[in-house]
């Protein structure tokens, strides 16, 4: 397991850096740097694309994930958890941290601990062995957490923990499917993990807002469908 270790050592040195540079950091880098990471995240979804096996089952995987999540509200209920947890710390520590501090580290929080990329590059690794996915999150997250944490200071830091649990869970959940899981049906979940990537890189750079969360299903759907579909049409 060596994505889940990297990533949260990008984090912890990203929190540190940003946390020393302070107000060095020009506001315009504040502002560039997070559509490069947009841009590499849409080249790399653009690129895992490529290894797809089968078409049909990785658009009937997107199409009925993206449909479950729309149905379930996937998205919504994030938002709604997200709020919930906002009032409950700023009640519960109002005298020490503003309402704009929160709001922007439980943000961060998602987005380092849940986001498309990182599950999907956990569940990648834990099939594959292959970390690239993470690693190259490592990197997008370690400015990013420079960035965040010239404005919130080592708390950034502390993310590292919730982030480290989650992706070691999907880490060794996906190992337990390996003997499971054929060249093709592996092939065709990379693809579709690239269409995320793809969705949240476009998403970053404010192009088109998509709803990243709604599409996540699609990782767990894709694969039995890829092995469906060779089954009967193989």
């Amino acid at each position: 397991m060596l994505g889940p270790w990297i990533n949260s050592g990008a984090l912890l040195v990203g929190g540190a850096l940003g946390t020393l540079l302070g107000k060095v950091i020009p506001k315009r880098v504040k502002e560039a740097l997070p559509l490069s990471c947009g841009i590499i995240s849409a080249s790399i979804g653009s690129v895992m694309m490529n290894k797809v096996h089968t078409i049909p089952p990785v658009a009937m995987a997107m199409l009925t994930g993206a449909f479950i999540g729309e149905i379930l509200f996937l998205e919504k209920r994030l938002e709604q958890a997200i709020n919930w947890l906002q009032n409950r710390i700023t009640k519960g520590s109002s005298a020490h941290l503003p309402p704009s501090f929160v709001l922007k580290f439980v943000t961060i929080l998602v987005l380092f601990c849940v986001s498309g990329m990182g599950i999907f590059g956990s569940m990648q690794e834990g099939i594959s062995g292959d970390a690239t996915i993470l690693i190259t999150k490592s990197i997008l997250d370690l400015f990013t957490a420079i960035i965040f944490a010239t404005e919130l200071g080592l708390s950034v830091m502390l993310i590292a923990i919730p982030q480290i649990a989650i992706q070691s869970s999907l880490f060794f959940g996906a190992i337990l499917l390996l003997p499971l899981i054929t060249p093709a049906m592996q092939a065709d979940f990379s693809a579709c993990g690239g269409i995320v990537m793809l969705a949240t890189g476009l998403r970053i750079c404010g192009i088109k807002i998509f709803p990243i969360v709604n599409m996540l299903p699609a990782l767990i759907l894709v694969m039995p469908f890829s092995a469906l579909w060779a089954h009967f049409w193989g």
